[in-house]
């Protein structure tokens, strides 16, 4: 997997979601937010989108200046923050919701997919593969909130 490189130059990410990374915790948010700064990302607004490669350098940087434990946290931050539909009220729905989401706050072009290509309820396992330019340890930390806030009994 090509980390921090974008798969389609044209993609756009939503303010929303940056402003759901920068703000998941607040240790650490205000050098998130100086980082984004540098990437021309000075003011994010909730409704405008901005260009994923600026987004994913701003990781990258986060990433070497913060640690990839800070992203593993700030992508487990984020499924704890989101209300979900209804419907979603299992684990199996939970996961696949996660390429849903990923699509509704990327536009442009060739995202890549979260995909859940195995489940297995009676085993306890499922298998996922995330095809995008995300790092690993953010992509991990969504998934263990998911796997956390519907688990089941």
């Amino acid at each position: 997997m090509a980390q921090f490189i974008a798969y389609d130059q044209n993609v756009k990410v939503n303010g929303q979601a940056i402003t759901a990374v920068v703000h998941a915790m607040e240790y650490g948010r205000d050098a998130r937010l100086e980082i984004i700064k540098k990437y021309g990302i000075s003011v994010v607004d909730p409704n405008k989108w901005y260009d994923q490669q600026n987004w994913l350098n701003a990781l990258k940087e986060m990433y070497n200046t913060l640690g990839g434990k800070t992203l593993f946290l700030i992508g487990k931050a984020i499924p704890e923050s989101v209300n979900l539909q209804p419907e979603i009220n299992t684990l199996e729905k939970a996961l696949h919701s996660i390429d849903i989401g990923f699509h509704m706050n990327h536009k442009g072009g060739n995202i890549g997919h979260y995909k859940v290509t195995n489940f297995d309820s009676k085993k306890r396992r499922s298998v996922m593969v995330c095809d995008n330019p995300y790092p690993s340890d953010f992509d991990r930390g969504i998934i263990s909130a998911m796997l956390t806030r519907f688990k089941p009994a």
